[in-house]
């Protein structure tokens, strides 16, 4: 597992040194672009930077569960989520 992490402050920091961008320009940036890929996905739309990563909504059916602490059967409803795909230039960064 990492041990280290970046937040979204050092994330900004970090590709502003490298672009030469100013950190507010970056931020903006990444203000639409998670405005953008939040959109994209809530409408269906799978989104895909080619070598990267892959962002997509799933659907999962309503199903029959257990309450853990009765026992007692109980309906769960239908439900959406996000499914993320490492691309192959993320998954060799990795190595």
């Amino acid at each position: 597992m990492a041990d280290k992490s970046l937040n979204r402050t050092e994330l900004v920091a970090a590709v502003a040194a490298e672009s030469g961008q100013s950190q507010a320009a970056v931020n903006g940036v990444l203000d639409a672009l998670f405005s953008t890929l939040s959109t994209s996905v809530a409408q269906g739309t799978k989104v895909t930077i080619p070598g990267w990563l892959a962002v997509e909504r799933t659907h999962r059916a309503a199903r029959a569960g257990r309450n853990p602490q009765t026992g007692e059967a109980i309906q769960i409803a239908a439900s959406n989520g996000v499914k993320i795909s490492a691309g192959s230039k993320l998954k060799a960064a990795a190595k």
